[in-house]
């Protein structure tokens, strides 16, 4: 006669076995959205590049129009700006370090995405000795959250390796994949606020052999200020 089997071992075995089946449904179920989110997110892709070269077409064609008629297109005014802080705590007057901090700047080589607005033009003013800014294109904003992104997940910063991570945050907002962020960055979207306080500050890279005339005005030959559609040069320097 075989030796009973304690009752312990026995409820262990059903526990473990429940738990196997339990795992293995929740496995299943995953890979099953798993595997119809990335149709999803394929064919919002293919929309967004769709988009961008329709824009970009469209841009061709009213400047040739524009020539043609014997004037110039006149391109609308940026709605996106990237700021990069290029000096240090020295000699920092309070209302320019506060201001610093609610642009989120706390950092030499730090850079931030703000929407264009009077208030951001206001701020950027009053801090413009310290950072340099401009109009970064679709080739920067990509290579910045690809490259550098890190997302804020709680009080932690997780870098931007899986999809996963992008939709627990920012998945009521309609953005469920690192390309559905750079869209709505891009585009500056009805979700922006919610997808840039998603991205922590950029860490940049000093660029090689430095940054030089911090103290000038970009206009002066120096690197502070406004530089336009310029910013995108520093950017890749320091990306």
């Amino acid at each position: 006669m075989a030796p009973a089997v304690p009752e312990t071992v026995l409820r262990k075995r059903k526990r473990n076995e429940q738990w196997a089946a339990a795992k293995a449904a929740a496995a299943a179920e995953a890979s099953a959205k798993s595997k119809s989110q990335r149709k999803e997110i394929f064919k919002r892709a293919e929309q967004y590049v769709q988009e961008y070269r329709k824009q970009e077409a469209d841009l061709v064609r009213l400047r040739r129009a524009g020539k043609a008629n014997g004037g110039f297109y006149v391109e609308p005014e940026a709605k996106l700006l990237f700021v990069v802080r290029i000096r240090g705590m020295n000699d920092v007057a309070p209302k320019t370090k506060k201001i610093l901090q609610l642009l989120r700047l706390r950092r030499i080589n730090s850079g931030v995405f703000l929407r264009v607005n009077k208030a951001t033009l206001n701020m950027l003013q009053k801090v413009e000795p310290y950072v340099a800014y401009g109009y970064p294109n679709l080739k920067t904003v990509k290579e910045l959250v690809y490259k550098r992104g890190f997302g804020k997940v709680g009080k932690d910063r997780i870098a931007l390796t899986d999809n996963s991570i992008v939709e627990k945050a920012l998945g009521e907002s309609g953005i469920i994949c690192v390309e559905d962020l750079i869209h709505e960055i891009y585009t500056v979207g009805p979700n922006f606020k919610q997808a840039n306080n998603f991205l922590w500050p950029f860490r940049l890279s000093s660029p090689k052999g430095g940054i030089d005339k911090k103290r000038l005005h970009f206009i002066e030959g120096g690197q502070a200020g406004n530089r336009e559609h310029l910013i995108n040069n520093l950017v890749r320097n320091m990306n």
